[in-house]
């Protein structure tokens, strides 16, 4: 076994992220060598993805890395749902359109009249939610789009930066998996749904496992790792034990537990959960959750008045805010599009009839409360339709920096809490890729050396009445399964 450095290409929704790993059999050591924002852009009435200006920052991080020292392969991940299409001479065909865009409004109720909503979740496994690939593909139907007359390929958002990257036209499982639009009954894309909405089944090819090589780069090797941000980010998961549930926390939360197969059923559509590809045939039993954009955007809705707080100034005034004055449901649509969250949050809160949240700490608290107790009600669901048990609970991600949000979710959850490693997108991309070239042998044996070499903080649960008083009052306040 020889040292290995290879470089983990990490885009999330709001910055992205060039890091190189070096493995010298026994550790993993990142780092950062680019960091870039991404930035969407409103052009009338359409959010876009700046995909160029990301692809850019990509190759001079890749770039950056070579200088410094031998790169011996490149892995890309980005955030689910969104695609790209090609035309017949391989060139893109429109800028990516953003998942928050208005263009899905109304598409799920659209799609439902030409697929029933069981039968669909019965193909896919699913979880609904308007920004799934499906929609916005049918929306193209919907208004007569030219683009899919002149469409030759269709490639999910991370699969046409690696056909920039190596001239690839194809599609990594656990992407596809997130659109609403694979089967995993028949391991393919799901023909039928396809052909009832009207989509062209002839831009959809080959579908690649987690671990495949798709070229080169500037004479580097280009693997696909979980191309979807999770899917890597729970291969980093450092744990030893299969009892355990995780939190993905970032934009969203993506709280879930690891399964053999999906778990498709009458249970699991009524929770409205999802099955989502996985590395080594895996599969993520899970719910999407708002997650840290309220507090984004709320950040970003006082910065535009002049009180711009840092994360950690917020973190304090949340801490010292009265408990539980506020609760609403953090997956209320009302969040979906960018905005002013405290007006939203506030609004909510009067039409439950509970006390305003008026200051940004009070704000502050009554989302970090409510995300926290969200995530108890989507864990007793995981639990009750899995079987499995839960003894810990590990939360991986940007939001492990959140040391408030980390005990609440203990105390909320009653089990302990694990955070870090806050760069597991990263780690995840990486470890795929070792594997892929020899250096590991299995996600098994990367956890096992993750879990001997990392430093996690532990949250122990504590007020358990006062957490179990709130979980119940929660409960009628929840609107969105």
């Amino acid at each position: 076994m020889t040292n290995k450095r290879v470089v983990a290409i990490d885009l999330g929704a709001e910055s992205g992220r060039v890091i190189a790993a070096s493995f010298n059999g026994q550790s993993l050591e990142l780092q950062v060598i680019h960091r870039f924002p991404n930035v969407p852009v409103r052009a009338r009435t359409t959010l876009y993805w700046d995909a160029l200006r990301l692809f850019h920052d990509m190759t001079e991080g890749i770039a950056a890395a070579k200088r410094s020292s031998a790169v011996d392969s490149i892995g890309i991940d980005t955030w689910g749902v969104d695609w790209a299409l090609l035309d017949r001479n391989g060139e893109l065909i429109g800028s990516p359109v953003h998942y928050r865009d208005s263009r899905t409004d109304g598409m799920m109720e659209w799609v439902f009249e030409r697929v029933p909503k069981r039968t669909l979740f019965e193909r896919t496994g699913i979880q609904f939610m308007q920004i799934n690939g499906l929609y916005s593909l049918a929306s193209l139907v919907k208004n007569c789009s030219p683009q899919l007359d002149i469409a030759a390929h269709f490639l999910t958002i991370a699969d046409l930066f690696n056909y920039w990257l190596t001239g690839a036209k194809t599609c990594e499982f656990t992407h596809v998996t997130t659109q609403q639009m694979f089967n995993p009954r028949t391991g393919n894309w799901d023909w039928e749904t396809l052909n009832a909405v009207g989509i062209p089944t002839g831009i959809f090819g080959e579908i690649v496992p987690s671990g495949t090589s798709l070229g080169e780069y500037d004479g580097i090797k280009v693997i696909a790792p979980a191309v979807h941000d999770t899917g890597s980010a729970v291969v980093a998961v450092p744990t030893i034990t299969r009892d355990y549930c995780y939190i993905s926390s970032g934009t969203w939360s993506l709280i879930g537990l690891e399964m053999p197969q999906p778990i498709i059923n009458d249970d699991s559509y009524r929770a409205n959960l999802t099955n989502e590809g996985g590395v080594e045939g895996t599969y993520r039993l899970l719910k999407n959750i708002m997650g840290l954009w309220l507090i984004q955007q709320s950040r970003a809705t006082w910065r535009a008045s002049g009180q711009d707080y840092t994360y950690e100034t917020l973190i304090e005034l949340a801490a010292a805010a009265e408990p539980f004055r506020s609760l609403f449901d953090p997956d209320d649509p009302v969040f979906l599009p960018p905005g002013d969250m405290p007006a939203r949050i506030q609004r909510l809160c009067a039409d439950s009839g509970q006390p305003i949240p008026e200051t940004p700490g009070q704000i502050l608290r009554s989302i970090m409360e409510s995300l926290a107790l969200k995530y108890r009600f989507v864990l007793d669901n995981l639990i009750a339709i899995s079987a499995q048990p839960v003894e810990r609970i590990h939360i991986i991600g940007g939001g492990t920096q959140n040391t408030l949000l980390c005990q609440m979710t203990a105390n909320a959850c009653q089990r302990p809490v694990y955070a870090g490693p806050v760069e597991a997108t990263a780690l995840g991309n990486a470890i795929v890729q070792l594997i892929a070239l020899g250096e590991l042998g299995s996600v098994a044996e990367a956890r096992q050396m993750l879990a001997d070499s990392l430093d996690l903080a532990v949250y122990r649960p504590s007020d358990a009445d006062a957490w179990a008083e709130a979980s119940s009052r929660f409960r009628s306040l929840v609107t969105t399964i």
